[in-house]
């Protein structure tokens, strides 16, 4: 199994049990997800910004308008990433110990712009495949004014970690007995019933790849 080497940045150090750092372990986390969350620093100040991304090997890639600020900024100096995954409440009987079940990558880099069209054109595919396998081949691909026009950038899968919680709540022996419920409230994520585009013309399907998401 690949060791991915923890860094003074990539230690866990509060509950370091929970720490991972195998590729294995990082790249699965990265791969159920599509959903991160981008810390830059712009003109001084924080930033964190939501968006989505896709994994492709080593790489992590991100992409946006080419004015984008934010990716702007990871081009410019480092970006710190995350991504979590929930997996259930954890209701205790103390309110100070109740917790979350999750798994989570944290990943630090320099973004390194992709110019070549192809290799653009291809991260794009990854990024939609990653949020609905599926729907790359059946929406209109971008043209090449549009491939231009978007912004592409990678960080190399390096210096990162992932953090786990799994099991029941921690409860304080003198709390064991106190007649609360406690456990675990599993969650995942769950798609509601799709909602046409009113000005879609009649007799257009729901694609399969959008009703397995419904199973």
């Amino acid at each position: 199994m690949a060791r991915i080497e923890p860094t003074p940045r990539t230690t866990v150090r509060r509950r370091p049990t929970r720490g991972a750092y195998d590729r294995e372990t990082v790249e699965a986390i990265l791969d159920e997800g599509f959903l991160c969350n981008v810390a830059v620093v712009i003109e001084g100040r924080p930033l964190v910004l939501p968006t989505s991304y896709a994994r492709d090997g080593e790489w992590l890639y991100l992409h946006g308008a080419r004015n984008n600020a934010m990716l702007r900024a990871a081009l410019q100096g480092e970006a710190c990433i995350s991504v979590t995954l929930l997996d259930g409440l954890v209701l205790a009987r103390s309110v100070l110990h109740h917790s979350m079940n999750y798994r989570s990558v944290v990943l630090f880099g320099q973004g390194e712009e992709i110019t070549a069209p192809e290799q653009k054109f291809a991260a794009m595919r990854s990024i939609v495949e990653q949020i609905i396998p599926g729907r790359w081949e059946d929406a209109r691909l971008p043209n090449d004014a549009e491939v231009e026009a978007t912004l592409v950038i990678r960080f190399p899968i390096d210096e990162c970690s992932a953090k786990i919680r799994t099991g029941p709540p921690v409860d304080d022996a003198a709390d064991m007995s106190l007649p609360v419920w406690a456990g675990v409230l599993p969650t995942r994520p769950a798609w509601r019933t799709p909602e046409p585009d009113p000005q879609m013309p009649p007799g257009v399907a729901l694609p399969d790849y959008v009703a397995k998401l419904m199973d």
